[in-house]
């Protein structure tokens, strides 16, 4: 919750009638943000969280996924992450609006917002321990 839902919601909790102008230089948030939150409208992180083409739930699912992955050293390639995203949202309802693919920059957007995320170029196993450590298939 951000911080002016949060006056609001304390001011309520403790009825008291203050108004606007008396809750914002009380709590050093904007009157016009305190004005804008009683009015219902969404702070910019609710409105760009669902303006995303994956739901927080499922980026967190994804990013999960990608550490996994990488931790048992098979990292996912950077251009598999767009199609990994596609056949998540496609597990939606179909009541939802129609799906696309994730647009172009999807993928440096979602390393932005995870930067526990990081694309290294993974070196090629040196061929010495490759003949020690692959064996053929039974």
């Amino acid at each position: 919750m951000d911080p002016a839902s949060q006056v609001l919601a304390e001011a309520l909790r403790a009825n008291k009638h203050l108004s606007l102008r008396a809750l914002a230089d009380r709590s050093g948030v904007p009157r016009s943000t305190i004005s804008a939150r009683k009015l219902g409208r969404p702070s910019l992180k609710e409105k760009a969280q669902r303006q995303q083409y994956l739901t927080v739930e499922e980026e967190k699912a994804l990013a999960d996924f990608l550490l996994l992955m990488s931790h048992l050293g098979n990292p996912v390639r950077v251009k598999h992450i767009p199609l990994l995203a596609f056949s998540l949202a496609n597990r939606r309802s179909a009541t939802d609006k129609p799906l696309k693919p994730p647009y172009e920059k999807w993928t440096r957007a979602f390393e932005r917002r995870h930067p526990e995320l990081n694309a290294k170029r993974v070196k090629a196993i040196d061929w010495k321990r490759h003949e020690n450590n692959v064996y053929d298939k039974i």
